[in-house]
């Protein structure tokens, strides 16, 4: 029994790479959909078969039986185990074998939406098999379905965020949220003070009240691809390496910028140039004081409140770092800017105890080529930032007639800001006395 099984699982899992490589090659939206369907029912039978044999012994059946041949069954017994095994039963259609309930499947993962996505990524056409999947697969996250719009399918999406996380690294500190747009967030400014009293007097009482408050907007981050070098990508897994690679180099850009310095100006507002930092805590340095330690420590770590120093973290470029933190040394010759050298994350940067984030020239200028006045370094714990995303991107075409092309947009819609600014330290360059 247990061999003829075992001929039977070989035979199923032939079939599925036949199917599946059918799959991979068809172009047609209703051959994929049943091509789909017939390797899920295969994946089944193929689990139910692997179990059964695993179940099995693998010394001979006693009484010398033979093993039936294949295309013949015998009536199966119970659930216990007994007689033929319920997927046998089923392939032959010997009575009712127990269903198991199919795991839930991301409908923007399947293979079928993917090459829908692909088609229309590169040719703009909406065919319409391809109407019906949009409007069947976007139904419970839009009220509407656009004839020039395609949601990025789950695949895409995931791997985007992933490498975000990893490259980004002013990015994968921020707080991530995800509440409706518009929405006041309240926060509490006054906390009430405990007073000593005698036998006789009573303390006054105290209103807490949260009278400040931040709200987000919704705003568009978009990459655009042009049409040129997606028709130059013909299977399905370049075409997917080609987005991501695109998507992640503009987006992981995108937001570290305005995580620093948007304008919040139809992008979210940024560290640097929120007002609502206290001016006492936005502190200039001029190159004598920058390459000092006394300073450093009287004018930017002193200037940090106690209450926001754990999880602070310093975010400068790489310049700054190596050129001038990085081999400072105090009145005894001891160095302060560090380099520890870990087994799996690399150099890992730390100045006063606290970890450096080293970040692009064009997110903070380096400070030898920094201007009097410009930023130069950041100390703030990251998560005081909210990002505020649904995290879900929308696929548009358009026609540039500046350049003869189509191009394709990926639009991701969110907000950023401070959402507690008492705990930044901003670091500027000092004009040279």
């Amino acid at each position: 029994m247990k061999d003829w099984l075992k001929k039977l699982l070989k035979k199923k899992e032939e079939a599925r790479a036949a199917l599946q490589d059918k799959g991979d090659k068809s172009d047609k939206i209703e051959e994929v959909r049943s091509i789909i369907a017939q390797v899920k029912d295969l994946d089944q039978e193929i689990a139910e078969l692997r179990s059964q044999i695993d179940s099995l012994p693998d010394e001979p059946i006693a009484g010398g039986a033979t093993q039936p041949a294949e295309g013949r069954g015998q009536q199966p017994g119970s659930s216990s185990g007994a007689g033929v095994p319920p997927v046998v039963a089923a392939s032959f259609g010997l009575g009712q074998p127990d269903q198991r309930q199919a795991d839930p499947v991301d409908k923007f993962s399947t293979l079928e939406y993917r090459k829908a996505f692909m088609h229309f990524a590169k040719t703009g056409e909406m065919q319409p098999e391809m109407r019906s999947v949009m409007a069947e697969f976007r139904a419970n996250a839009m009220t509407t379905v656009s004839d020039v719009s395609a949601v990025v399918p789950t695949t895409i999406l995931n791997e985007v965020i992933k490498k975000m996380t990893v490259y980004g690294q002013v990015f994968s500190r921020v707080r991530k949220l995800n509440i409706r747009g518009g929405v006041d967030i309240p926060i509490l400014s006054l906390k009430p003070v405990a007073t000593w009293i005698g036998e006789t007097p009573t303390s006054d009482k105290q209103k807490v009240q949260a009278n400040t408050k931040v709200s987000f907007s919704y705003y568009g981050l978009e990459c655009k691809v042009s049409i040129s070098l997606l028709a130059d990508t013909v299977t399905l897994e370049g075409f997917e390496s080609v987005i991501i690679d695109l998507i992640v180099e503009a987006m992981v850009k995108a937001v570290e910028l305005a995580v620093v310095k948007g304008d919040g100006v139809g992008k979210p507002k940024g560290i640097t140039v929120d007002n609502r930092v206290p001016a006492a805590q936005v502190v200039s340095m001029t190159p004598a004081e920058f390459a000092d330690w006394e300073q450093w420590a009287k004018k930017v770590f002193a200037k940090m409140p106690l209450a926001y120093k754990a999880g602070a973290t310093f975010l400068m470029a790489s310049g700054t770092f190596e050129g001038y933190i990085n081999g400072m040394v105090d009145a005894n010759g001891q160095p302060i800017g560090r380099v520890n050298y870990g087994i799996t994350d690399g150099p890992q940067g730390r100045f006063g105890g606290k970890e450096v984030i080293e970040v692009e020239d064009d997110v903070i200028t380096p400070y030898a080529d920094a201007a009097t006045n410009d930023v130069v370094a950041i100390l703030c714990n990251l998560s005081n930032y909210g990002f505020n995303s649904n995290m879900s991107m929308t696929m548009f075409r358009y026609f540039d007639h500046d350049t003869n092309e189509y191009v394709d947009k990926a639009i991701l819609i969110g907000d950023g800001k401070l959402i507690d600014p008492n705990g930044v330290v901003i670091i500027k360059k000092g004009a040279a006395v």
